[in-house]
């Protein structure tokens, strides 16, 4: 049996004066196209978590991350991944720059307990659920024979 592959991705959730936080749409060109999460990416090979945070929400969005507290760890296992998706808060204050759709994607300030965009990569959803949300999504299923989740 092959070992599963180990990836480790960092996610930024950014706070604005309002105390809202950001959330992104998936670019079409991606796997969960139009599904809404946190913004960050993959940790690359010899870079920190905060190195890669800061690096992915400047190519992402454009927003330069001054500082940032590591908050929690969520582990998605896939067929073929192992995924350890790190959540990382980041303040108002502790970012500076105008959000930039670099990837053609949408932007959108939401209050932690009145999710109104949807769907929501389910990934995200209990990280959600602990800022303070109610259920936001329908139950996905994910399949592992299109990699897309449906209702």
């Amino acid at each position: 049996m092959k070992e599963k592959q180990q990836i480790q991705v960092v996610t930024a959730i950014i706070f604005n004066k309002n105390n809202e936080i950001l959330l992104a749409s998936r670019p079409k060109s991606k796997s969960f196209a139009d599904f809404w999460e946190f913004p960050g990416g993959k940790v690359e090979t010899g870079e920190t978590p905060f190195a890669a945070l800061q690096r992915e929400l400047d190519e992402e969005t454009g927003l330069h991350i001054k500082k940032a507290q590591y908050w929690q760890t969520l582990t998605v296992e896939r067929e073929n991944a192992i995924i350890q998706v790190n959540f990382w808060r980041v303040a108002y204050g502790e970012w500076q720059g105008e959000l930039q759709a670099r990837e053609n994607q949408q932007f959108a300030w939401q209050n932690p307990k009145n999710i109104t965009v949807t769907p929501i990569l389910p990934s995200n959803q209990p990280i959600l659920e602990a800022l303070g949300a109610k259920q936001t999504t329908k139950q996905y299923i994910y399949s592992q024979t299109t990699s897309k989740y449906k209702k």
